[in-house]
Parts: C-alpha cells; sequence; structure tokens
C-alpha cells in the first residue's frame, strides 16, 4: 500500500501534474479575484463589523435550542468549523509552507485569510439561508445552495462527491499522519499502533452523530487552541527583540528581488495560499457545512461568527507557529518537514520537554479536525441518499482512511489533498460567485434591521428574488 500511494510512481506523477494544472492556472488567481470583489460588494465586511462578530459569537453560546433539538448552538458551530481549521493546517501546515515556500509563504497566508474572511461570509450565509430541516435540526451546505439557488443538483452531486472524498477520506488521513508523525518523532511509537487508536476513540464519536461531536468539538477547540496560543506568546515575549527581524524577514521574502529573480516569489505565493487555504478554508465551501446545522434569526449572523473563524484560524493560530520556527531559526538547517519541524521549533526555544506540549496538543488539534472533517462527510453522503447504508459504508471507509493515513508517506498524502481541495474549491467559489447577490441582500436586511434596533430576524420573503429558502418562516402579516 505505501509502494502504492508513493510520490514517485505513474499515481505520484498523475496527482503532481493536476495539481500543477488546478493551482498554477486556476485556483489561485480565482481565490483572490473573487476575495477582492466579496470585499468589495460587502463593503469590507470582515473589517467593518469585527466587533458584530466577536458580539455574536459569545451571543452564541446559549445552549437552549441545542437541548430543544432545534440545532447546533452558533458557538457549537464555530467550535466545529474551526476544528476542521485548527489542526494539521496550523502546525505542519504552515510548517511545509516554510519548508517549501521560504518566511515569505507568510505574508500570502496572511493575505489569503484577509480577504478570504469575506468569501467565508458569502459562503457561510448562504447555506444557512439554504438549509434543510432534519432529525437532529437542520444540515446544509454547497451542496445545498447549488440545488436550491441554481436548480443545479448534478453541481451538488459533483461538489457532494469531491468534499466526501476530500474531507472523509483524504484529510482525514493527513491529520492522523500528522498525528502518527508527531509520536514518531516524540516516542518512537509504531505509526499503525498510533492510527488504530485514534480510530477506535473517533469510531465511538462518529457514531453518536453531530450531537455528540458538536458537544465534543466545543471543549477540545477553545482550551488547546488558548493554550496553544499562550504558550507562543511567552517565546514571542521571550524573544521580543527579535520580533521586527522576523516581520522584516516575512516582507523581504514575499516581496524581494532575489525570491523574483530566482524563482522564490512563486514558490512563497503558490505554498502560502495552498497551505493558507489547506488551514482556514475560506472558499472552500467546508465550513458552510458547520454553518448550515445552527439555529438563529437571521442566516447573516453564522455568515460573521464563520468570517471571525478565518481570521482566528490563520491571522491568530498559523501566525503563532510561524513565530515560533521563524524565531528559532530551524527552517534553514536539516531535512527536517512537517510537524517535526514544529516541534524541533518548540524545542529549541523552551527545551526537549516542549515536545511533549506539541505533540500532545497535536493529538487534541487534529483529532478534533478528524470530527469536522467527518461531519462534512456526512452532510454530502446524505444530500446523496439518506439511506442509512451508505452513511455506515461511509463511517468505515472513513476509519479506513485513518489507519492508511497513519503508516502513508507524508508527501503524496498532501499532494492528494491539496488536488481534492483545490477541485472542490473550484466548484464552490463558481456557485457562490453566481450567487453574490443573494448573500449581499441579506448582510443589506441585517444591517437595515441593526440600524432600527432590532434583533434582526430572517424570512423567506425577506427581498425579492429569494426562492427554496424552505426552513425560514414567511414575514408575520403584524410586520408587513
Amino acid at each position: 500500500m505505501d509502494n502504492w500511494f508513493s510520490a514517485d510512481t505513474w499515481f505520484g506523477d498523475f496527482v503532481s501534474w493536476g495539481n500543477n494544472l488546478i493551482w498554477a492556472y486556476i485556483l489561485i488567481a480565482l481565490l483572490l479575484i473573487l476575495g477582492f470583489w466579496f470585499t468589495f460588494v460587502t463593503k469590507f465586511v470582515q473589517f467593518r463589523l469585527l466587533g458584530e462578530m466577536v458580539r455574536e459569537l459569545f451571543r452564541g453560546t446559549d445552549r437552549t435550542a441545542f437541548k430543544e433539538g432545534k440545532g447546533t448552538t452558533p458557538f457549537q458551530a464555530f467550535a466545529i468549523s474551526t476544528a476542521a481549521r485548527v489542526g494539521t493546517g496550523n502546525l505542519a501546515g504552515v510548517a511545509v509552507a516554510i519548508s517549501l515556500g521560504g518566511p515569505g509563504a507568510i505574508f500570502w497566508m496572511w493575505l489569503i485569510a484577509l480577504i478570504g474572511a469575506a468569501t467565508g461570509f458569502v459562503e457561510s450565509t448562504l447555506a444557512q439561508i439554504y438549509k434543510v430541516k432534519d432529525k437532529n435540526g437542520f444540515r446544509g451546505g454547497p451542496a445545498y445552495y447549488m440545488e436550491k439557488a441554481l436548480g443545479a443538483r448534478w453541481l451538488g452531486v459533483l461538489f457532494a462527491v469531491l468534499i466526501t472524498l476530500c474531507f472523509g477520506l483524504i484529510f482525514n488521513a493527513v491529520q492522523t499522519n500528522t498525528i502518527a508523525d508527531a509520536f514518531v518523532g516524540a516516542y518512537d511509537i509504531n505509526p499503525l499502533i498510533v492510527g488504530i487508536i485514534i480510530a477506535f476513540l473517533i469510531g465511538f464519536i462518529i457514531f453518536g452523530g453531530i450531537r455528540r461531536i458538536a458537544v465534543v468539538a466545543e471543549v477540545i477547540v477553545p482550551v488547546f487552541a488558548i493554550g496553544y496560543i499562550l504558550v507562543a506568546l511567552v517565546i514571542m515575549i521571550m524573544n521580543i527583540a527579535e520580533l521586527p527581524a522576523v516581520f522584516s524577514l516575512i516582507f523581504s521574502h514575499a516581496f524581494g528581488l532575489q525570491e523574483v529573480v530566482g524563482g522564490g516569489f512563486g514558490a512563497a505565493m503558490m505554498n502560502g495560499i495552498q497551505r493558507g487555504l489547506f488551514s482556514n478554508e475560506a472558499g472552500m465551501g467546508s465550513a458552510p457545512n458547520a454553518a448550515a446545522t445552527v439555529y438563529v434569526t437571521h442566516p447573516v449572523k453564522q455568515g460573521l461568527i464563520q468570517s471571525l473563524s478565518v481570521l482566528i484560524d490563520t491571522i491568530i493560530i498559523c501566525s503563532a507557529t510561524a513565530f515560533l520556527i521563524l524565531l528559532s531559526g530551524v527552517y534553514t538547517v536539516g531535512e527536517i518537514e512537517g510537524v517535526q519541524l514544529t516541534q524541533e521549533a518548540m524545542a529549541n526555544h523552551l527545551g526537549e520537554w516542549s515536545t511533549i506540549f506539541v505533540t500532545v496538543a497535536i493529538f487534541f488539534f487534529a483529532f478534533s479536525s478528524l470530527l469536522g472533517n467527518y461531519y462534512y462527510g456526512e452532510a454530502n453522503v446524505e444530500f446523496m441518499s439518506e439511506k442509512p447504508l451508505y452513511l455506515n459504508i461511509f463511517r468505515v471507509a472513513f476509519l479506513i482512511m485513518v489507519l492508511i493515513g497513519a503508516t502513508s508517506e507524508l508527501e503524496i498524502i498532501w499532494q492528494l489533498a491539496d488536488l481534492f481541495m483545490g477541485s472542490m474549491a473550484i466548484v464552490n467559489l463558481v456557485a457562490i460567485a453566481l450567487l453574490t447577490k443573494i448573500a449581499t441582500s441579506a448582510l443589506k436586511d441585517y444591517q437595515a434591521q441593526r440600524r432600527e434596533g432590532k434583533d434582526p430576524a430572517f424570512y423567506r420573503d425577506s427581498f425579492t428574488g429569494l426562492k427554496n429558502a424552505e426552513s425560514w418562516e414567511k414575514r408575520p402579516e403584524t410586520e408587513k
């Protein structure tokens, strides 16, 4: 199996060719153009309503609707989507970006997050508008708005297949590969044993459905994300005199003449954007699946929270990893790659004992990502067919890929992740570009109600041209 999944076979060559086609010629341009477009048409929503995002997040901790079976809370959806985001992309992905693209890759990670936050707002608002009711409250995502808003079920099925393969199979292999890699580096444990333990734990949770996933995610994500950020802050304070040099290093390598002439500019841009998208997922079409599960009075509320999640993921957590690595200088020596580079950087700052902390953090970050990844696959399997048989087949395949990921080599798994991630992102970006007007109309409706001092409420006849928003009530006669 390891030989088949090797990077130097015909299969590896095919994956590499596909990645080059998608990333070099299509996706980077699409992400940047649409990111700036969404930022413009929403009037810089990710910056203008930042305070509103934070307020909505803390308002979203009320568990009444969750207890009544109406859906997840806004905070739980934030935790599920952040769980999928805050994983190997933050610890291993940043290390890979720096290894392959140099310090300048971090600038491009920041840029794709800053403009991608507007893209994240649009896709998650659309997911809320076109969500459908189910036994646990709601479900939805890009496949659902492709069918209901665009009238293109075939496109929804295509997206559902891509995200199920991407998140339900390939991405969880990436997560378990990183966990196994961390334990091998710290304790020299057999990766197969690590894979078996993870498969057992994750199996117990996923067979409990979205409600069990939500409860676990809302505990793991805040605790370990805050802990990791605090450790990074301590290290930055310890090295505060060197921080200006690190910023200078990032910007000089992102735009420096030497990088342009030597080809490093393209490597920095491509790796920064690839790893940035893998980490924050803005525009990929994944987070909207979590956003759709929430019970809120207005779709824009969840759009704002998911936009905030993009910024937290990259601007705060990814930056923490980047500074750890760049302050240590370990990226310039040896052949260390992936998460072991992050471990080595931490050990350089705090001593060998800190390798244990990174290993534990990686385990919980990646484990929580597996939960988010699984749910994204489940929601889309149910879009294609609601027969329990297909969902159970998917669950078994998910657990098998956990084992494959733990025992396969790093390079081909990252390349497969990039190929499927790029493919589903293209499909989703085209769809939300066509549906821009609906998302911006919802934003205008929300802001108009805010200016009137109301707690915004959304109705399926809120504005002209809205159809198939079946989960929302019609406007009461008293408000017409």
